[in-house]
């Protein structure tokens, strides 16, 4: 790859679908500089993406496919390490993947999802009741819906395919998600909730109900081994599960976020919504497509000099998918791409990723956040923004598409 990339990439997500308009300028592809002066390739074209995506060529395992952290010439302090050394589902290729797959995937068939409903729908209204009770204690103060409804629905929510103990006594949902802004917090955060995991497997193993832990560990195999890292061994399967617990809550709360955002920001399209003249699933496939949850999720690495869109990408370098910036490409949805129309036929978007390694848990995320986003409107009818649009701010990381916060009057 040239020493001399042509688009730094700005650490803090400050403007998401701004730089992905400036990057898309140059190309669908397009060398990208990033925090810690590592040179990479972002797609933010959509049938690029889906190329990069579906193709074998491009593996996830950073420990076998990535020269530079292979030997050693990777900086430690590269913000961004943390992704590399991960070695769970999201990281692992070809059979390895397969298999950690299948053993997530009947928690999110169609079965365990209807199941799944009626829980889903008891933690909105206890959600609800929350935030009407603070309206009562305090009237007048503004509320943010990021922690005060969006982190308690999706965090519950993941919480109750998990198993974690009504209440969460050891805080591991509070955990849930968050990403920390330098390696060293994010290596001592990631250690903290691991270890409060590997604790709700050993209460699981000991009494099991009906949740995925539980599910994981009757799935072991006879005389698996508890310790160590192999496949099947317990380790694997804390990895799964704080895998799932942080891809089920930060992406879901910024889903749920950005929906009510979209709707507070635009009379017109809430007023279809809450009329019935636009389904509001319809309203959450659209958010998908203009304000996905995860801008960027590191890393893809070529195994082979791999040539997509006129585009050649040599063996080793990494790839950024810009998931939050497919869906606004004008190639696929014309000028208006970026315009938020709920009506719009055509939705297509990759924010649940595609190819082998895509999302596992879309049709949960859709029905929760589909669940959540019409309860508090139609609880909260006279909902209403507590500052100017242009005051809310990003979370501070280019990775995921989120607000810091949305206070609003409920």
């Amino acid at each position: 790859m040239d020493d001399d990339p042509l688009f730094a990439i700005d650490p803090a997500g400050t403007d998401i679908h701004g730089e992905a308009a400036r990057l898309r300028a140059h190309g669908p592809i397009t060398r990208v500089l990033l925090p810690g002066g590592v040179a990479a390739w972002a797609v933010t074209g959509y049938h690029a993406a889906r190329q990069v995506l579906a193709d074998e060529r491009f593996a996830r395992n950073a420990r076998q496919h990535w020269p530079a952290y292979v030997d050693g010439t990777l900086s430690p302090d590269f913000p961004l390490i943390a992704w590399a050394r991960m070695d769970n589902m999201s990281t692992a290729d070809g059979e390895p993947h397969a298999r950690q797959r299948r053993l997530v995937a009947g928690a999110f068939s169609p079965q365990r999802i209807a199941v799944l409903r009626p829980r889903v729908e008891r933690v909105v209204r206890r959600a609800l009741d929350e935030l009407a009770g603070h309206a009562a204690e305090r009237p007048g103060e503004p509320v943010d819906l990021k922690v005060g409804y969006a982190h308690r629905v999706a965090s519950r929510v993941i919480g109750e395919l998990l198993g974690v103990p009504e209440g969460d006594p050891d805080g591991i949902l509070d955990r849930a998600g968050y990403i920390e802004s330098t390696p060293q917090k994010a290596a001592a955060e990631y250690a903290l909730l691991r270890s409060k995991i590997e604790a709700l497997v050993a209460a699981k193993r000991r009494q099991p109900g009906e949740d995925l832990i539980s599910d994981l560990i009757a799935a072991q195999p006879s005389g698996c081994p508890v310790t160590g890292t192999g496949a099947g061994s317990d380790a694997e399967l804390v990895g799964l599960a704080q895998l799932m617990l942080n891809t089920g809550a930060e992406p879901a709360r910024n889903l749920i976020t950005n929906t009510v955002l979209a709707l507070l920001t635009r009379p017109g399209q809430r007023a279809l919504a809450a009329s019935g003249e636009v389904e509001w699933d319809d309203v959450v496939e659209e958010t998908l497509r203009t304000d996905a949850s995860v801008a960027y999720l590191p890393f893809r690495f070529a195994t082979e000099d791999v040539t997509i869109a006129g585009v050649t990408i040599s063996r080793g370098d990494p790839v950024l998918v810009g998931y939050a910036a497919t869906g606004r490409d004008p190639e696929l949805h014309g000028a208006a791409a970026g315009e938020f129309d709920a009506r719009r036929a055509d939705k297509r978007h990759v924010a649940f990723g595609h190819g082998v390694h895509r999302c596992v848990g879309p049709a949960l995320t859709r029905m929760e956040v589909r669940i959540a986003v019409e309860a508090l409107f139609t609880r909260f009818p006279g909902l209403r923004l507590a500052v100017e649009p242009k005051e809310l701010t990003g979370q501070g990381t280019f990775i995921m598409n989120g607000r810091l916060a949305l206070p609003v009057h409920l």
